[in-house]
């Protein structure tokens, strides 16, 4: 099968550094290398954030939680980093308010207080000041929730962003900056030198079947819950660094709270908090932790998770959500430190500040971290690199580097996340309004922006399109098999694709949606009047 987008990767290159893993880690490292004028490579298995990074509770934060553990350097340096996400992608980083409902006065007083903490720390990069709610206020903002025993609330500012959207705009800032991407590209092997340190990689195209040698000085391990596997290549039978947890979201209809503020419920019986977060004109809901012990890229909810989290909203929302509401349901891994007891119990997370560890090979591994601090891990990273490797590069830039799309005040409509491209996607319909034509009638999107998705945004798979670019598989999953067949035609118009492909396509991506209907929850259960056979 030949790719939509030809790889320009030279096996005769020698690049400065090759980074393994396209998630928000990887994807940061590559804009910082190339920005500094680093000769960059990046490979990744599947899409770009195909894994964890696309599956987040779509927050940019500090960490509410890691403030109540007394870790304040950690939340110091988040609040700081939000405050310059924000401003070099406010196309898609976006102030929230959120609400803290309490039913005691103890409550009140411990989460105010605590949050005008909170507050102190952002500084200059302040979202807004935290402040006490009545019960009626409290009410009016969540029109949706327990009234019951309600004594009033805090409400307190944070970052809501789209995390498949910004890992997309870092590849296109990287790509801007000079650096090298490829994506379904797996690395098979480690090269070595002369003196046995690694020198490159062997990766094989997931999708022509071709096999690529690529030569770096520096090589970086960037692979998320997968890093043990880059590092059993580097080291056969190493010692395992990170085991998976698995954090689950559910999506539901907006009207369980009908509201543009998020919930916040800062005490569960697992120890986590849950957010209830306006996404996409739908409720995100969640999240779980669940020490698992196998990595994979599309993780699977246990009935317990989903269960959890709809008994934790129940107990707040004025309607309790069921099975059969959700519409759609979606896991994601973060890295929690291998256990080394002999129960294999241990469920400490490996770092929520991050991890470096430079192998005898020279390898660089970089795991842990969040979305908010990727940029200080990226930065960190490249420093290390270019102190190890001896590279020629020029100080960090990132702080104030705009990332591809930055445009503010572009509407809160479905193209706003496209920044200053949304221009041209507006143009396309201007020039042909026959490109204005919606492609599911129960959402905006038209065939103008999957054409520019095709042309612009390096896709390979409709996976690509509906997963991480329109995010309707994160949200409404049945609504995503209905989308199947049209996005696949547009695709095989634009990369002169045959029905055979098409075929394949829409099958392959409905197999996976499923996975995404809970127990066929929802709107799937009824014979969708929607379905559009033919495009």
């Amino acid at each position: 099968m030949k790719r939509n987008h030809p790889l320009d990767i030279s096996g005769s290159a020698n690049y400065d550094i090759l980074i393994i893993g396209g998630g928000a880690t990887g994807l940061g490292i590559a804009v910082d290398a190339a920005s500094r004028g680093l000769k960059t490579v990046l490979i990744e298995q599947s899409d770009f954030a195909k894994g964890t990074s696309s599956r987040s509770t779509k927050l940019v934060h500090g960490g509410v939680r890691y403030l109540a553990q007394g870790d304040i350097k950690l939340v110091y340096s988040a609040l700081h980093e939000r405050g310059m996400l924000q401003q070099n992608a406010p196309h898609l980083v976006k102030k929230e308010a959120f609400i803290i409902p309490c039913y005691s006065w103890f409550a009140i007083a411990k989460y105010l207080v605590g949050l005008k903490f909170y507050d102190l720390l952002a500084g200059r990069f302040s979202f807004g000041k935290s402040e006490f709610l009545s019960k009626g206020e409290v009410s009016k903002l969540l029109p949706g929730i327990k009234t019951k025993g309600l004594k009033g609330g805090i409400r307190y500012f944070d970052g809501k962003f789209d995390d498949a959207r910004l890992a997309l705009n870092l590849a296109q800032t990287a790509a801007e900056e000079g650096a090298t991407l490829a994506t379904y590209m797996k690395v098979t092997g480690l090269l070595r030198d002369t003196s046995g340190k690694v020198a490159g990689a062997e990766v094989s195209d997931l999708i022509t079947g071709e096999t690529h040698t690529i030569r770096a000085k520096s090589v970086i391990n960037a692979t998320g819950v997968f890093v043990n596997d880059i590092l059993n290549m580097n080291t056969p039978n190493a010692p395992k660094l990170v085991r998976p947890s698995q954090g689950v979201h559910v999506v539901l209809d907006k009207a369980f709270l009908d509201t543009e503020v998020a919930l916040m419920i800062p005490e569960t019986s697992d120890g986590r908090v849950l957010f209830a977060v306006p996404w996409h004109e739908h409720l995100l809901v969640g999240t779980t932790d669940t020490p698992l012990d196998e990595s994979d890229l599309e993780p699977r909810a246990l009935d317990q998770e989903v269960s959890f989290i709809l008994n934790t909203a129940a107990g707040y929302f004025n309607i309790k959500p069921k099975e059969s509401d959700i519409l759609s349901v979606f896991s994601g891994l973060r890295p929690l430190a291998a256990p080394s007891d002999k129960d294999g119990t241990s469920t400490k997370e490996i770092s929520r500040d991050h991890k470096l560890i430079v192998s005898g090979s020279g390898l660089i591994t970089i795991t842990g971290g969040k979305w908010t601090t990727y940029r200080k891990m990226a930065e960190e990273t490249v420093d290390l690199a270019v102190k190890n490797h001896q590279l020629s590069a020029k100080p960090c830039i990132t702080k104030t580097l705009p990332i591809h799309g930055a445009s503010a005040g572009l509407g809160s409509d479905n193209l706003s996340v496209y920044g200053s491209d949304r221009g041209h996607i507006e143009n396309m319909m201007n020039v042909s309004p026959e490109l204005r034509k919606r492609i599911h009638p129960a959402y905006p999107y038209t065939v103008a922006e999957v054409e520019w998705i095709c042309k612009n945004e390096r896709v390979e798979m409709v996976e690509d399109v509906l997963s991480r670019r329109l995010r309707v598989l994160f949200f409404d999953a049945a609504a995503a098999i209905e989308m199947a067949a049209p996005v696949a035609s547009i695709m095989a118009r634009v990369f002169n694709r045959d029905e055979a492909w098409q075929k394949n396509q829409t099958e392959t991506f409905s197999k996976l949606a499923e996975g995404y209907l809970y127990k066929n929850s929802g709107r799937q259960q009824e014979k969708n009047l929607h379905n559009q056979a033919k495009y």
